[in-house]
């Protein structure tokens, strides 16, 4: 039996195979617990190992490419044509093993420990900002209830904090022990968020990609973190434009009998990191608007388009711009004005 392609069905206890020769043949179907992969894959022969996108994929990848294979990771969109029958694990194996073998398909990069660790810190960042938005729309909710009113931002919740712990007349001692909890949840989460923010600096400071790309205006720590953990090397994609596309930043087309028709953004790819690029790009608009950092270019592009669009414009920049900084290994250099 020589096996040349196997397509692993990712799951948390049962693993499927599906294995074929160098003709297409298939030659191995096999239902695997989750203890038994690594086992079957050492006494297989060196092969193409093909899997979707998912939740460990990452982990079985690195682990099977020490074995000595070649890992090979699919996303699941482009899998799914390949499902002949009925959607079971037998049939998702068989599509992945099909799916892997095409040459003009798409793969994910393998990331590497270092790099999930890094993203695992963004990932709890962000949720911890999304609690912290609750807690203060919670807060600012029941104080409304007894005529406490703050102003929008950071300021106004300190107000409605201070009024709180102070002994506020309208509120009732019942509910400020309850407001009291909320508000101490509010900074136990400010706290923690501040916490992994130290840590992303310090890796930050520790890696020379990051540091490139935070020399990008509207990319800062956040930012250029997320990016370079992500990212990884930019070398896999052939152009700045491709990595914009890969962001869903760039817009979706829908073109029939030689006509071309654009909509808005695809908004494919990585939510997460389209969305720090849009957050940056609006604070490059506000300093444009506020005269810090005038811009001949965006001065242009706000007097033909919206400020949404022009957002997004921006993002799709810096995202070109990310790449060639991280494809050259050298910081962002600003064009003079004529």
């Amino acid at each position: 039996m020589e096996i040349s392609v196997i397509g692993l069905d990712l799951s948390k206890h049962v693993f499927q195979l599906h294995g074929c020769d160098k003709r297409g043949r298939p030659v191995l179907r096999r239902k695997l617990r989750r203890s038994d992969v690594l086992d079957v894959f050492s006494e297989l022969p060196p092969c193409l190992v093909g899997m979707e996108a998912c939740a460990t994929a990452h982990h079985w990848a690195r682990e099977i490419e020490r074995l000595g294979h070649s890992v090979r990771i699919i996303p699941p969109q482009y899998v799914r044509p390949y499902v002949k029958t009925n959607k079971n694990d037998a049939a998702d194996a068989e599509a992945i093993c099909e799916a892997v073998q095409r040459p003009t398909m798409r793969f994910v990069p393998v990331k590497s420990i270092e790099q999930q660790a890094v993203l695992a810190l963004h990932r709890t960042r962000d949720l911890l900002v999304r609690q912290r938005t609750m807690l203060v729309n919670a807060l600012r909710g029941h104080c409304a209830e007894f005529g406490v009113i703050g102003s929008r931002g950071r300021q106004g919740v300190q107000v409605l904090k201070d009024r709180i712990v102070g002994e506020e007349a309208r509120i009732p001692d019942v509910a400020r022990a309850a407001l009291r909890i909320v508000v101490s949840q509010i900074d136990a989460v400010s706290d923690q968020i501040k916490q992994i923010e130290i840590k992303l600096r310090h890796w930050h400071r520790s890696n020379p990609q990051s540091q490139r790309l935070a020399t990008i205006p509207g990319i800062g720590l956040i930012v250029a973190t997320a990016l370079s953990a992500t990212i990884g090397s930019a070398e896999q994609f052939k152009s700045g434009r491709q990595l914009a596309a890969w962001l869903g930043l760039v817009p979706r087309q829908y073109s029939t009998g030689g006509k071309p028709r654009l909509g808005g953004i695809s908004k494919r790819g990585d939510g997460y990191l389209r969305r720090l690029l849009i957050h940056g790009a609006r604070s490059v608009l506000v300093r444009h608007y506020t005269g810090k950092a005038p811009s001949p270019w965006i001065a242009g592009l706000t007097s033909r388009r919206s400020t949404n669009i022009a957002t997004v414009a921006i993002a799709n920049k810096n995202a070109r711009i990310a790449w060639a900084v991280l494809t050259r290994s050298e910081e962002y250099q600003p064009r003079a004005a004529a």
